[in-house]
């Protein structure tokens, strides 16, 4: 599925997706293809919801995105970790 199918599916909703397939081109995330894992009509649930299956599945690339967004536009981010005391 694609951002625009999904707009029209889910009108005015936040929607946890996933990325089925997709690539990274000057900083930018990319989804290819995309399936929609659930509905909400608040962020908070959806939140509540990618974090959980985040916490069972953190290889998985999951976002929330609010569908009155036109284009994805997803930046990507250098993650540098968390620095422990000595």
């Amino acid at each position: 599925m694609n951002w625009d199918k999904v707009r029209k599916i889910y009108p005015n909703q936040w929607v946890l997706i996933e990325a089925l397939k997709a690539h990274s081109d000057s900083g930018k995330r990319l989804l290819d293809q995309l399936s929609v894992l659930n509905s909400f009509s608040d962020s908070l649930s959806a939140m509540q919801s990618y974090k959980h299956i985040h916490k069972n599945s953190p290889q998985r690339e999951l976002y929330v995105i609010h569908t009155q967004k036109e284009s994805l536009n997803i930046e990507e981010r250098t993650w540098a970790g968390i620095r422990g005391t000595r």
